[in-house]
């Protein structure tokens, strides 16, 4: 259940998924906990993050970035750089 996507998109995929029209949402640097409730998509526009899983996994994602979170997964946002990302609910 915790298993989160992280990929690189083309401008092409960027277009097509409308992604520049998503809200967008910007946090400091900070830690955190988060559980969601729904699948998210999100494309970080600037920063460096480290999440961390409830099994001890951790993944580190970026500026440029395309990230997946699963619907029912509960982690740790530490925020090492301060984030600026499109996102989406689904």
């Amino acid at each position: 259940m915790d298993v989160i996507i992280i990929k690189k998109l083309s401008q092409e995929e960027i277009d097509k998924i409308g992604l520049k029209s998503w809200p967008i949402w910007e946090k400091e640097i900070s830690r955190f906990e988060w559980y969601y409730d729904d699948i998210e998509e999100c494309y970080i526009l600037e920063g460096k993050v480290t999440v961390e899983t409830e099994n001890g996994g951790k993944v580190e994602f970026g500026k440029g970035d395309f990230v997946t979170f699963p619907k029912g997964l509960s982690c740790v946002w530490d925020i090492k750089e301060a984030v600026r990302k499109h996102y989406k609910f689904k």
